[in-house]
């Protein structure tokens, strides 16, 4: 159970690390839009995960092995953001966010049940 203190500095490193991705991400990633989509933070708050999801990119591992491979230079430029609001940087670990992939096999998989059902029961979409 996250604690309130762990929920408010998520939320600080989440707005500081879309600051970060937003105007340097092209550094890391070029021609690929970077989303932070969660912060979760150690009780301590020595440790954050950070879950990211990508638009215009192919390979979403490779995507995610080059941030961690920055993950040190991504740590200084947020220490330097943050330096006035927090007595340690944590160390940041940056994880896939496969959400959105999931959403769409999910609507896929409906999908595929809806036109079945329509199939065998034709005169059930004419009542409904």
């Amino acid at each position: 159970m996250e604690s309130k203190r762990q929920r408010k500095f998520a939320g600080v490193l989440q707005e500081e690390l879309a600051a970060i991705f937003q105007r340097e991400g092209a550094v890391y990633l070029p021609n690929t839009l970077v989303t932070i989509t969660k912060v979760r933070v150690s009780s301590d708050l020595g440790v954050a995960k950070v879950y990211l999801s990508f638009l215009s990119t192919n390979n979403t591992a490779l995507s995610i092995a080059e941030v961690n491979s920055h993950a040190g230079e991504i740590r200084y430029k947020l220490g330097a953001r943050i330096r006035h609001q927090a007595r340690i940087v944590p160390t940041l670990t940056f994880f896939l966010d496969d959400t959105n992939t999931y959403v769409a096999e999910m609507d896929k998989i409906f999908d595929k049940i809806n036109s079945e059902r329509k199939e065998t029961n034709p005169e059930e979409e004419e009542r409904g």
